[in-house]
């Protein structure tokens, strides 16, 4: 089942509900990585990723599900975290 896209704008970002197919082969916690490996690649986001909770948000999951696609890209080596401070894009400076 494919959510259909919201138009608006939540906090500065559009909202990207429509990216999650539940029906997909893959299951959700890899489709956000997908989403944040493309847009780390085009550039859209760098420096501190947003929370694993905001971003469940921004893409209608549950938080476990966002921590889940964070710890495949953390092992992947495209973002790292530094304790008290926030998670990072790889090669950005805290």
């Amino acid at each position: 089942m494919v959510h259909r896209a919201r138009r608006g704008v939540n906090r500065g970002r559009l909202w990207l509900r429509s990216m999650i197919d539940y029906g997909a082969g893959d299951p959700p916690w890899r489709q956000a990585a997908a989403i944040l490996r493309d847009r780390i690649a085009a550039g859209q986001l760098t420096g501190r990723v947003p929370s694993e909770k905001a971003l469940a948000q921004e893409l209608g999951i549950a938080v476990g599900t966002a921590r889940k696609a964070y710890a495949l890209l953390k092992k992947e080596g495209r973002i790292y975290t530094i304790r008290g401070w926030g998670t990072f894009v790889t090669g950005s400076q805290p």
